[in-house]
């Protein structure tokens, strides 16, 4: 093969890299991600607010049921697979911690259902959530010891 025809087809390459890589809009993709993450911040205020006025919570008690119905509605979402497509949709909106924690347990769980409930879920609910409890827990560690480090000795 000449150094033409190398060219030429790198040419033609990159060109159908091009045509079939798709374009992202960086304003409208953040816009999405507002007002889905927005959207999902508003909801788990207004189950604080009911809470609190309606059921006579305390603060600490409505927030703790806020997070128990977030991530109860996050995983039936996410068994309906209507999560994914606000996922795609909203992008980083709809990793606001909570939510995005129990679309990442619950998807593992049904995505592996069928083999089991020992060797499927049992074996891979955490397989996309392992990593997150493994270094939360590493990092919360190492910022403890820096924390004591600091309260003793300075």
């Amino acid at each position: 093969m000449t150094t033409d025809q190398k060219e030429k087809r790198n040419d033609e390459y990159n060109k159908y890299v091009k045509r079939v890589t798709p374009t992202h809009c960086l304003s409208a993709n953040m816009l999405k991600a507002f007002i889905l993450g927005g959207i999902i911040c508003t909801i788990g205020q207004l189950i604080v607010n009911t809470c609190t006025q309606y059921f006579g919570l305390s603060s600490d008690e409505a927030s703790a049921w806020c997070s128990m119905i977030l991530i109860l509605i996050s995983c039936v979402l996410t068994a309906l697979n209507l999560y994914a497509p606000l996922a795609n949709w909203g992008g980083a909106g709809a990793l606001v911690p909570i939510t995005g924690f129990a679309n990442g347990v619950c998807s593992s769980a049904c995505e592996f259902q069928v083999e089991g409930q020992v060797f499927g879920i049992g074996c891979q609910i955490f397989r996309i959530a392992g990593p997150v409890i493994l270094y939360g827990i590493f990092s919360s560690w190492g910022l403890g010891v820096i924390y004591l480090i600091i309260t003793c000795y300075l």
